[in-house]
């Protein structure tokens, strides 16, 4: 283990990270992300610091592949925006840059003080040191630089690694307090990882789960579908439930969460997402997440009604047991019609509104082509003939190619360079 460094307002020399070596972390390099890997490295050319952050890092220690990589540096969003074709800045409060690629977004974040600006936009921007000392849990605070295949710890959170425990970083009291969403975080981190909280921030979580009353409903929406996704939907709910949090995520759904019914049908969806992350199945969309969270409450009283009565009454039952969550009609009127499938009912024709533009775009019709007559052909056969060839311009690298003939596979942004 290796020991980094900085001087104090005094001019003395004093410890602020452990750095953990390849053999000591035992991260697989073969799991890293290779557009995330060139994002920091083109940002280390430029001069600024940059590394792998968050629950990428805490995933790959797990020796599982990050379904998201987060990216933390010392340059402002504007040097990362000049630095970066594909950049979008984005937020207020505080500012990120989103490095769009055709199928993923990496999330690079300025390194913070922790202070607050005198406008209360929050962004003041600060060193490394700092910005480890504003993450949420201890789990969540490694550095990884994938130059160096060094890991940075400025919280001693590798002693919470070892011991599978999970410790707030800020204060509790100013913690959960400051976004309450951090409770249902620590709660889905436990039930993933199988480490167990530690005794204070269970406490505060009993103590400030009112505190969740006052989040939207689009981050408890998103909060939701990440946990129906998560392949722990079931442990997850029970905890929450656990803990008073369910009711202000889902008020109706918590009163049958326990259920038998409602337990083996979370089950069977924890199932089926974890036979899709391994490639044994099927991806689950976010419709049969839906159906499958609430098909043991959905109930008839009229055996009499019709197709379409039958279906917008599933569509009401589903808005009442989800809400407040958000999800598009699309997605809610998907979700009616795979129920009423499986429970053997038809559904009315083109129940499901947009679908036809979703999973089948109309062809536009343009203007009727004239039918080729002899002479028509004749005449194109004779100016097809009079045609200057053309030179075929020389293609550039293909996607999985250096240009200088490495047989080193680049990423889709490494070409993009050359």
């Amino acid at each position: 283990m290796l020991i980094r460094y900085k001087q104090d307002e005094n001019g003395k020399t004093v410890p602020v990270a452990n750095i953990y070596t390849q053999n000591e972390h035992r991260i697989n390099p073969a799991m890293l992300d290779r557009d995330a890997v060139w994002a920091i490295r083109k940002l280390q050319q430029s001069g600024a610091e940059a590394y792998l952050v968050g629950g990428a890092v805490r995933d790959l220690m797990l020796g599982n592949v990050p379904k998201d990589f987060d990216l933390a540096t010392s340059a402002s969003p504007r040097q990362i925006q000049r630095l970066f074709w594909n950049a979008r800045i984005i937020g207020k409060r505080f500012k990120l840059v989103h490095l769009v690629f055709k199928d993923k977004i990496l999330e690079v974040s300025t390194f913070r003080s922790g202070e607050e600006a005198m406008d209360g936009n929050n962004n003041v921007f600060g060193s490394i040191d700092q910005d480890a000392k504003r993450r949420d849990f201890s789990i969540n605070s490694f550095y990884f630089d994938p130059s160096t295949s060094q890991l940075l710890d400025f919280n001693n959170a590798m002693e919470d690694f070892k011991k599978k425990r999970i410790s707030s970083i800020i204060h509790l009291d100013e913690s959960f307090k400051e976004d309450p969403v951090r409770m249902i975080r620590a709660i889905k981190y436990s039930v993933s990882t199988g480490f167990t909280l530690r005794f204070n921030v269970k406490m505060a979580i009993r103590k400030y789960a009112n505190e969740l009353s006052r989040t939207s409903t689009s981050r408890l929406t998103e909060e939701v579908n990440k946990i129906l996704g998560s392949g722990h939907s079931r442990e997850i709910f029970n905890e929450l439930q656990k803990y008073k949090l369910l009711v202000f995520m889902l008020p109706c759904f918590s009163v049958y969460c326990k259920f038998p019914q409602v337990q083996k049908s979370l089950k069977e969806l924890d199932g089926k997402v974890v036979e899709a992350k391994m490639g044994r199945g099927d991806e689950v969309n976010l419709a049969d997440m839906i159906k499958s969270l609430v098909a043991p409450l959905i109930f008839f009283t009229d055996d009499q009604m019709t197709s379409e009565e039958r279906f917008k009454e599933t569509f009401r039952q589903i808005k009442v047991l989800i809400s407040p969550m958000t999800p598009s009609n699309y997605e809610v009127e998907l979700a009616s019609e795979h129920l009423l499938l499986d429970r053997g009912y038809r559904t009315p024709r083109n129940c499901v509104r947009g679908q036809r533009a979703v999973n089948k775009p109309p062809q536009r019709r343009g203007p009727a082509r004239p039918r080729k007559t002899e002479e028509s052909t004749e005449v194109s056969t004779a100016n097809k003939k009079r045609r200057p060839h053309r030179r075929r311009k020389p293609q550039g690298p293909k996607l999985e190619t250096l240009p200088s003939g490495s047989q080193q596979v680049a990423s889709s942004a490494e070409v993009h360079d050359f």
